[in-house]
């Protein structure tokens, strides 16, 4: 597998494209654009991690290009170092005002130019990082609340775009106040990893998206399935933490540690929201610990059941 960072370099001069890239290649994964509209379909395809752009080309330049990247969502954080010839302090303040990171002299100075690529590039990585830790409960190792509600938002939009059955379901680890206080907290905090990992492990679709809601509670999201496809799958990640046999408080409803799962299948309209949803899968679930916990209890809206 290759694990090179990949650079995207855009300049309609072909003696630039070999010339960088021949300085680049041996530590990242070159890809070459030779104008400006290229390099922006490039951009947005392949998703690089840095990109060189030439500041001068005909068509769109360097500073319509940035523009473009900065407008769309998918690449307005991948950092664009300025390549160019003519550097006066005008242009580098305009440049910089657009969102670039760097200026690159020509003639290049090879270990110069690696210098500053490898610190972006080692910049870019961190805030991957942080990213990705911003997004993740750290406990469970599964998706946090905030990277829930951007997902939700991203996933709901998709599907009224798309008139797809949407799923929603609410999960929540059955007494487990219970289990707490009578084994403790360490030992509540692991059972939560175990159980968190046994249903992100049997989620059936790699669309589908697990998060940590808040304390022993989790939502599953199930884009495009239908509640048929969506129960069933729920029973499989409900066995599956049944099979993990935590042995539970002694005075438990259950022997070992269950969750109780409520859903609900909608199709979507731009009028209904999140909470809706949501409220109506927690209706499910609440059905659910009152019929005796250890199931999933479901609603499917598309049918009006």
């Amino acid at each position: 597998m290759n694990n090179k960072q990949k650079v995207l370099i855009i300049d309609d001069e072909k003696t630039n494209l070999k010339i960088l890239s021949g300085i680049l290649k041996g530590e990242v994964e070159v890809i070459l654009a030779k104008d400006g509209e290229t390099g922006f379909c490039k951009a947005k395809e392949l998703l690089p991690d840095l990109i060189l752009l030439d500041v001068i080309m005909p068509k769109l330049t360097g500073f319509e290009v940035i523009e473009k990247l900065k407008n769309e969502a998918s690449t307005s954080n991948i950092p664009v170092i300025f390549v160019t010839g003519q550097l006066d302090v005008q242009q580098e303040e305009k440049g910089l005002e657009l969102g670039a990171c760097d200026y690159i002299q020509k003639p290049f100075h090879v270990e110069i130019l690696k210098a500053r690529v490898r610190l972006h590039l080692r910049m870019a990585k961190q805030r991957d990082l942080l990213e990705k830790l911003a997004n993740i409960d750290p406990l469970t190792s599964v998706a946090n609340r905030r990277l829930y509600d951007q997902t939700f938002d991203s996933l709901w939009g998709k599907a009224i775009k798309q008139r797809q059955i949407f799923s929603l379901v609410v999960i929540d680890i059955d007494d487990f106040k219970k289990y707490n206080d009578f084994f403790g907290h360490a030992a509540g905090d692991r059972a939560l990893e175990k159980v968190a990992t046994a249903i992100a492990e049997n989620l059936s679709s790699s669309n589908d998206f697990l998060a940590r809601y808040g304390g022993e509670e989790f939502v599953a999201l199930l884009p495009n399935t239908l509640a048929c496809d969506a129960i069933k799958n729920m029973n499989i990640c409900l066995e599956a933490v049944a099979n993990l046999k935590i042995n539970h408080d002694p005075s438990a409803e259950h022997e070992f540690l269950t969750v109780s799962l409520g859903g609900v299948s909608y199709l979507p309209i731009v009028e209904s929201c999140q909470d809706t949803l949501f409220k109506i899968a927690d209706d499910m679930l609440f059905k659910a610990k009152v019929n005796g916990k250890n199931q999933v209890v479901w609603q499917d809206s598309v049918k009006g059941s």
